[in-house]
């Protein structure tokens, strides 16, 4: 069990040491330097983000009064002869289409 465990700490060594050098990072698998001292002098602090607006707050709805019924619509009513006439119109249109 010890051996398998340090053939895979081995094999993970390699798949790494395998994906930087494909990375193109060959001085850090040669040399094995991650940090180098020029580099150090050119670091610039990243600049603080200004923070995003405000999220605009839903308006307000006014309240509906109490005494307001919904709207009743005050129309005649519809009378027999007018769905008939409605009726047949319909089946003529579906009698034309087929």
């Amino acid at each position: 069990m010890l051996e398998i465990g340090i053939f895979c700490v081995i094999l993970l060594a390699a798949g790494y040491w395998a994906a930087m050098y494909v990375m193109g990072r060959r001085d850090d698998v040669i040399h094995g330097k991650f940090v180098h001292a020029e580099d150090a002098a050119e670091f610039v602090p990243a600049q603080m983000r200004t923070p995003p607006p405000p999220f605009p707050r839903r308006p307000v709805k006014a309240a509906k009064p109490a005494n307001v019924q919904p709207g009743v619509d005050e129309s005649k009513p519809v009378n027999s002869a007018a769905l008939q006439s409605l009726l047949a119109a319909i089946q003529q249109d579906l009698k034309s289409v087929a």
